[in-house]
């Protein structure tokens, strides 16, 4: 008897194996979809019913905040009036697992009026759609996974996943970085995540323990007593950041019998250590702290084109700021 958790792991393994093969199926017709798009200056357009549909307005949304302007037409208003959105040559795709869809055969001959490129997700290579667009892209006639094979499980998936393939080759031809990517998302986590820069969130100088490596160990322990950041920058007359000295770096010097009047910060200082700059975005300092064997809990800060030395980054400052 086939149980409803043999009824999942059969859908999840049905559609996993359609991805592969629709992966290795990718042809010329789908760089001739990404070379079309990408030459026009204004916005695609998605076009579908149903369920094909909502997975258009999914579509639409990704390539638009890939850099890719896209938006959706539901295909029956779109002859009550929102084919007023369209603009002559804008690209179309036509989503339809039958290729047959009534609504959208029916706006075949509209589109060509507007010299619409149309680029047709199908299944059926044989169908209306698939024989008058311009390029055609084959999700395959892999029946559906579900139990009965009629709900649109594998079709909506891989139709899915060929819009989020779409953009991503587009992302690639168009060189669009994190940058633009942030550019589009100012908020929320993403934004925070991408925006960021570890300049808004640093303890500036002013706060920080600092001495020269000449001081006392004795006198950094007062500075950093007075300055409780959890380490000392040590600095050059000029500001150049030299070393750094931890919480750790002075208990382990004490356990090995350090002379706090005797020894100076540059004896038992970290020289060179891992820092970073203004400019970095806070996300990767975070990387930067949190993705090693041994996790840093503070940073040097530096000016971006210089050693000199701005303040100090704590993780508890980028928890502050909301992005862990």
């Amino acid at each position: 008897m086939t149980t409803p958790l043999h009824s999942a792991r059969a859908l999840l393994q049905a559609e996993a194996a359609a991805l592969g093969e629709l992966a290795s199926r990718l042809d010329g017709a789908f760089t001739q979809a990404v070379d079309l798009i990408a030459a026009h200056p204004g916005k695609v357009v998605l076009c579908g019913v149903g369920k094909s549909g909502l997975i258009g307005q999914k579509v639409a949304a990704t390539l638009c905040s890939t850099g890719t302007p896209a938006i959706f037409l539901h295909a029956a208003d779109a002859v009550h009036g929102d084919l007023g959105i369209l603009q002559p040559g804008d690209p179309v795709i036509l989503i339809s697992r039958s290729g047959s869809t009534a609504e959208l055969v029916r706006l075949l001959p509209v589109l060509r009026g507007f010299k619409s490129p149309l680029i047709a997700i199908v299944g059926n290579l044989q169908s209306p759609l698939a024989t008058q667009a311009d390029v055609v892209l084959d999700i395959g006639a892999r029946p559906e996974a579900d139990p009965l094979g009629l709900v649109p499980t594998t079709s909506a998936l891989l139709t899915l996943a060929l819009g989020d393939a779409l953009a991503a080759a587009l992302m690639t031809k168009r060189g669009f970085g994190a940058a633009d990517f942030a550019r589009f998302h100012p908020a929320g986590q993403l934004g925070r995540n991408l925006l960021l820069t570890v300049g808004e969130a640093l303890q500036p100088l002013e706060r920080c323990a600092q001495v020269a490596p000449s001081a006392s160990l004795r006198d950094t322990v007062i500075a950093m007593t007075k300055f409780p950041l959890g380490a000392a920058v040590i600095l050059q007359p000029d500001g150049v950041l030299a070393g750094l000295i931890t919480d750790g770096d002075l208990r382990r010097a004490l356990g090995r019998g350090v002379d706090l009047n005797t020894a100076t910060a540059g004896d038992i200082m970290t020289r060179n250590p891992i820092r970073a700059h203004a400019a970095m975005p806070l996300g990767e300092a975070a990387r930067i702290m949190e993705d090693r064997p041994s996790q840093i809990s503070v940073l040097p800060v530096t000016a971006p084109d210089s050693a000199r030395c701005l303040g100090l980054l704590r993780i508890h400052d980028i928890y502050q700021a909301g992005l862990v």
